[in-house]
């Protein structure tokens, strides 16, 4: 392993990058849609231009702002609610399409943007929501009973869709062609009348387009149908994970191991600090030890796996440094015991990891590393302590 690279470290691999933007172009080009990028899910900008895309998605003012810089193209933005100052600056910034989340929304936003220059060059959109779930996970469900999230058929009586030009769904997460399929049929179901009158129909995210088992021909052919169907609607889909899915891994070194009925290795990386999403999820990532790594955002023939806990010889829980008892990236076994120094790889840690990263405890943000050939390392950025005590 490099020992130019300092952990805890988050490293992006630009040939898995690469390998991304080509999956989702051809799909796009066999599809006849325009791709958005998600960048809740990732915002290096480092990193953008390995990425493919027709434009970006957006859920802040600062998210929007950065597409706006970064990409260009479309800029679709959408939020729960955007406050008066939210809609002014979005309107300043010159974003191309906002999907509003309820019809005061809509006509809070008509009644701005009629007095801003840059008002009529905006396409509106309605976020629905069809009230069909297909996530296993509550917490990531727009569907679930009692979301905030899109508008349901029933508040569509009586009222006025002048100016709508647009409808936003979004409703998987991580998920095959499958899911979507069937979500497809609940809006035809619910929202078909409406489908003729529309101009554009953004998809959302949660297709999971670049993942080995995913079925990219049925999802082309089911946006051909759409195509046939409605063949004045263009398509979008806002995918974040499928650009940088098994792209990134996040690198910890073994300060201590500590016994507590099992091995306990105290990381430099914290699950509560860095991946987040581990706890909030949760799950448990795959992760790897290999001393030959030169990078790669998979693991090559030279690397050994942790195994699942009774799998291998010695169980092993790996845990971050952090004062929160549950700061756990979760229990492994591993061939040999694991002690200070030995360096751990988690894998698939680009998607929700830098953008949710937080310094609780003062715990220093890791490092930022892009991958541009075996054992090439180009630091993005490090971080110290005025990063954590300006933030504040």
């Amino acid at each position: 392993m490099s020992e130019q690279l300092k952990t805890p470290a988050f490293v992006i691999d630009a040939e898995a990058l690469h390998r991304n933007a080509t999956i989702l172009k051809d799909v796009c080009e066999q599809a006849d849609i325009r791709l958005l990028f998600a960048l809740k899910a990732f915002s290096m900008p480092a990193a953008f231009p390995l990425i493919y895309a027709t434009g970006t998605c957006a859920s802040s003012v600062h998210e929007a702002q950065l597409g706006m810089t970064c990409f260009g193209g479309d800029q679709h933005v959408f939020a729960a609610a955007f406050s008066e100052a939210d809609m002014k600056a979005l309107l300043d910034l010159g974003i191309n399409h906002i999907s509003v989340n309820s019809f005061a929304q809509l006509r809070q936003w008509q009644r701005l943007a009629s007095l801003h220059p840059n008002g009529k060059t905006v396409s509106v959109g309605l976020r629905i929501n069809p009230e069909h779930s297909e996530g296993q996970t509550a917490i990531y469900d727009p569907c679930a009973p009692h979301s905030r999230l899109g508008i349901r058929r029933n508040a569509f009586e009586n009222e006025d869709l002048t100016g709508v030009s647009g409808f936003h769904c979004h409703n998987l997460c991580e998920q095959n062609a499958d899911s979507f399929v069937r979500t497809l049929e609940a809006i035809e179901a619910r929202f078909g009348n409406f489908l003729p009158t529309l101009r554009w129909f953004n998809f959302g995210g949660g297709h999971h387009i670049t993942r080995d088992d995913y079925n990219r021909e049925l999802l082309i052919e089911t946006l051909q149908r759409f195509h046939r169907k409605y063949p004045e609607v263009t398509c979008f889909l806002e995918p974040g994970e499928a650009h940088v899915l098994n792209a990134g891994t996040f690198v910890c070194t073994v300060l201590d191991v500590v016994e507590n009925n099992g091995a306990i290795a105290i990381l430099d990386g914290s699950a509560a600090c860095h991946t987040p999403d581990v706890i909030e999820m949760p799950y448990t990532p795959r992760a790897f030890i290999d001393p030959q790594w030169r990078g790669e955002a998979v693991p090559n023939a030279t690397a050994l796996r942790l195994g699942k806990p009774g799998e291998k010889a010695y169980p092993v829980r790996l845990a971050g440094p952090s004062c929160l008892a549950g700061d756990v990236f979760g229990d492994y076994s591993y061939e040999r015991p694991l002690h200070p120094g030995d360096r751990i790889i988690f894998e698939d840690m680009a998607l929700y990891t830098l953008v949710k990263t937080n310094t609780f405890n003062g715990i220093c943000l890791p490092n930022l590393v892009l991958r541009k050939a075996p054992s090439r390392f180009s630091l993005i950025r490090s971080f110290g302590y005025e990063d954590f005590r300006s933030r504040l």
